[in-house]
């Protein structure tokens, strides 16, 4: 049975609440919309005495960002950022209701509880600790929530970044998801920082041919034509290709590991559960994610379709195009979706340091490693305004939970006590930096 709210932690209440709000977002502009769940952060902002702005620029996909004033204004500001919004899920596959969020085991189920309205409650909180404390953070404390990251931030950050330039004036820094979050090499633990992200193009293959009876001869088929450039792309096997993240990354590997492992899939082998998140790191990605074509069953259409996420290492955009438009072969029309870039900031720097001392005070001696992000964040807009961006949603995690396996998986969930480490490590950084 959950447990009552007397006995929950805050930052466990607050995750709960935005799971509860159904922020699904469908992709290209169909969306539950964020209204709902920035108006709740905006309360509880407001409640700390602080002052929330919103931006609306599509009906109920909604921002709202706050700014906390810093001990010494004259340093350069900190964003710390997360998105509201939500990948589908299809209930009858998962053991939970996904928007009850439901405590069992002492984790909170549902969706967003992995990606990322844990980060969103911990921030969150981590705010309220330092301004109930009477204590202000060494620098100004940007905090904001977009909407639109599951689908590219086209909808959200792009707009905000855009028309709202102003409420990032005087950063230089952001934080966000999908690192600071513990794994698994070989005996041993480690957190993995995100110093870097895949470019991303979302690309629709295109087939034509000739519409007619299903039952006749008719080797002019837009569905066969278009299976055999979907199965050519998602079986293309493509070519480990390192940057100086990655290499950093695959050399703590080697040495945390203490294992013969030679090749970089097998150090990456070396992180149990999360190697498939880390062998995506290494390479080109290209994903079938959808396919669309045909209305009735005995009639041939004249046009088929399929979605392709495409992950690829910064810099290496146009050169994984070309080869795409080579494997697909000529008759195939390759519509770009949405198109963004990849980033890379090194693993040094006295951002990267305070984020590293903040855990090592939490969990002493436990490495801190680089790690080049497989996926894409938010960090991608602000990048546009010149600000450097870093995943660190910190959390300490049990070597047998698959964590990384839950991005936009089914039974998304977090244990409790990860949480609250994550709010103490987040008020910790905040304070010091």
């Amino acid at each position: 049975m959950p447990s009552p709210d007397i006995d929950l932690p805050e930052v466990v209440r607050l995750a709960r609440d935005l799971i509860r709000i159904d922020t699904t977002n469908y992709g290209g502009g169909r969306s539950q919309g964020e209204r709902e769940a920035a108006e709740y952060v905006g309360a509880y902002l407001s409640e700390l005495g602080l002052t929330p702005q919103y931006y609306e620029p599509v009906p109920r996909r909604t921002n709202v960002s706050a700014r906390i004033a810093g001990r010494d204004r004259s340093l350069p500001a900190l964003i710390v950022h997360g998105h509201l919004d939500v990948v589908p899920a299809i209930a009858e596959d998962w053991s939970v209701d996904p928007f009850a969020g439901e405590i069992r085991d002492g984790m909170l189920w549902g969706r967003g509880a992995v990606d990322m309205k844990n980060m969103d409650a911990m921030i969150l909180t981590a705010v309220a600790d330092i301004v109930r404390s009477g204590d202000a953070p060494r620098r100004d404390i940007i905090v904001t929530f977009f909407a639109d990251e599951e689908n590219g931030g086209v909808e959200g950050s792009a707009l905000v970044v855009r028309d709202r330039p102003e409420w990032f004036e005087g950063a230089t820094e952001a934080i966000s998801e999908v690192g600071g979050y513990s794994i698994s090499v070989g005996e041993r633990t480690a957190y993995l920082l995100q110093v870097g992200e895949k470019a991303l193009m979302w690309i629709r293959l295109v087939a034509r041919g000739r519409a007619g009876h299903g039952s006749r001869f008719h080797p002019d088929n837009a569905v066969t034509r278009l299976a055999e450039a979907v199965q050519a792309i998602g079986r293309t096997e493509w070519p480990i290709e390192l940057t100086t993240t990655t290499e950093q990354l695959l050399g703590r590997l080697a040495e945390l590991s203490d294992t013969d492992a030679a090749t970089p899939d097998e150090l990456a082998d070396t992180t149990g559960a999360a190697s498939a998140f880390i062998r995506s790191t290494l390479r080109t990605t290209t994903n079938p994610t959808a396919l669309s074509a045909g209305y009735k069953h005995n009639v041939i259409p004249d046009r088929a379709e399929a979605l392709i996420d495409v992950r690829v290492l910064p810099g290496t955009e146009e050169t994984v195009l070309a080869r795409i438009r080579e494997i697909v072969g000529d008759d195939i029309e390759i519509e770009m979706v949405v198109r963004d870039i990849g980033l890379e900031v090194p693993f040094d720097g006295a951002l990267v340091e305070a984020m590293v001392g903040a855990l090592g005070r939490h969990d002493p001696g436990v490495p801190v490693i680089p790690y080049l992000l497989g996926a894409g964040t938010d960090n991608k807009a602000l990048a546009t305004l010149g600000i450097a961006g870093y995943g660190f949603a910190p959390l300490k995690l049990p070597a047998e939970l698959d964590f990384t396996g839950m991005f936009h998986g089914v039974d998304e969930r977090v244990p409790l006590d990860a949480l609250v480490f994550g709010q103490a490590v987040l008020t910790d950084l905040l304070r010091t930096y």
